[in-house]
């Protein structure tokens, strides 16, 4: 329920923008730089949710802390309900924003260290799977409803999540962190069943646990250091691939594309998202997480440089500078090229979703919750709209090359193992 009401908030502003852009009350229309800001300032609220979060899940615990984020996913769902101007509908977003990133956060630790060896790749592909399938939901419904009824709709999930995670235990790695050993053995038998050898695993965990304590002489240790760097770059790659930019304003993309129906365009790719998150939920633990990268990576260099390539072709005369619209109207483009090839821009944009799907999507928040020591856990107005799609395919070229030489293989491994990975190396 925390991905999906993820997914529901990075779901949201696409069906919403086009309605709030032409909505009558002055004090709530938006225009094209408010637009874009209603979009990416929820990723401001999500660096803040991310520090928090950080702090959250050592001092109060896995579970508290994916309860409490349900707080600003309704609060600010509330603000965005009774806005009655921009800033309001910007500090909604923004609260909303805080509390995907915590869950964010939070979430993969959670699965993490629940979850069985056997099956950790596919539990924490659902992560991806769910946030992809918030999107969706979030899509179909702004074909029907209105944008204050589509809040009070996105607000749902985290009330059920509070609810149903009451019902949840702690991870046992965070208990016996907090000397509660009876406690992680009753969570263990509740994750495990009763005929599993809950005093083993306890032991294994236990011996981890012991080992924890942290100062910054041993960032100096490469198996500190090196998941470190390698969890920043896997982030750092799946964002700047371009998908947020995709997602957030795919309705207007389809628009400038000239294709008939954006509403239900936008539809279709986030079905294309959620089938392919699924299959990469469903193959994760049998064709391991780097052969995964490596297909997400060529497969979204290749339809973003052709997304490059489509606006370059309808937009020959656009410069760098002198149109801040440029992404969301066509005015200068030849007469009548959009129309002949905007199937371009379709394909395109749906083979980069299926893409980021398979590989970019999931894969790097699972690894993360992996590799990390068990101690812790608006540019086309210069770029042009060609020039930014060419900087996300090299970037998504760059993360290919960066797969194949520092991303460790953890199929199948326990994460003593993979820490043990690191030590070594």
């Amino acid at each position: 329920m925390g991905p999906l009401s993820f997914g529901f908030v990075l779901g949201y502003s696409s069906p919403v923008i086009p309605e709030l852009r032409k909505i009558s009350d002055p004090e709530l229309r938006l225009d094209s730089n408010q637009a874009s800001w209603f979009g990416s300032v929820v990723t401001l609220g999500a660096a803040a949710g991310g520090i928090l979060g950080g702090y959250l899940v050592d001092k109060v615990g896995r579970k508290l802390s994916l309860m409490l984020c349900s707080v600003p996913y309704v609060f600010g769902y509330i603000v965005i309900i009774s806005a009655q101007n921009v800033w309001m509908l910007y500090f909604g977003r923004m609260l909303t924003g805080l509390a995907s990133g915590i869950t964010s956060l939070v979430v993969p630790v959670y699965i993490s260290e629940v979850s069985h060896p056997k099956v950790r790749g596919m539990l924490g592909s659902c992560v991806q799977l769910m946030v992809v399938t918030g999107i969706l939901g979030a899509y179909i419904a702004g074909l029907t409803l209105k944008w204050r009824w589509l809040a009070v709709l996105c607000s749902f999930p985290s009330c059920i999540m509070l609810f149903f995670m009451s019902f949840m235990p702690e991870t046992p790695r965070f208990l016996l962190n907090q000397n509660k050993h009876s406690e992680a053995i009753a969570a263990l038998r509740f994750l495990r069943g009763p005929h599993a050898d809950h005093e083993w695993e306890c032991t294994q965990i236990e011996a981890s646990v012991q080992e924890e304590g942290l100062n910054l002489s041993e960032f100096k240790n490469p198996s500190i250091y090196r998941p470190l760097l390698i969890g920043v770059a896997l982030m750092f790659f799946q964002q700047v691939t371009g998908i947020n930019a995709v997602m957030f304003y795919a309705e207007t993309i389809f628009e400038d594309a000239n294709f008939k129906d954006s509403r239900m365009a936008s539809v279709v790719v986030g079905s294309i998202q959620v089938c392919f998150t699924a299959v990469a939920a469903l193959i994760i633990d049998k064709t391991g997480r780097k052969v995964l990268l490596y297909i997400s990576g060529i497969i979204m260099a290749l339809s973003t440089a052709l997304f490059g390539l489509y606006f370059k072709m309808v937009l020959p005369n656009q410069n760098n500078s002198s149109n801040p619209d440029v992404w969301f109207a066509l005015n200068s483009a030849s007469p009548g090229t959009e129309s002949s090839i905007s199937w371009l821009a379709v394909v395109s944009l749906g083979l980069f979703v299926a893409g980021f799907a398979l590989g970019w999507g999931p894969v790097p928040w699972l690894v993360i919750s992996e590799i990390f020591p068990l101690k812790y856990a608006p540019e086309r107005g210069f770029l042009t709209s060609y020039g930014t799609f060419w900087l996300f395919s090299a970037f998504c070229c760059l993360n290919v090359t960066f797969t194949a030489f520092y991303v460790p293989e953890t199929k199948g491994q326990t994460l003593e193992q993979i820490e043990a990975y690191f030590r070594r190396s």
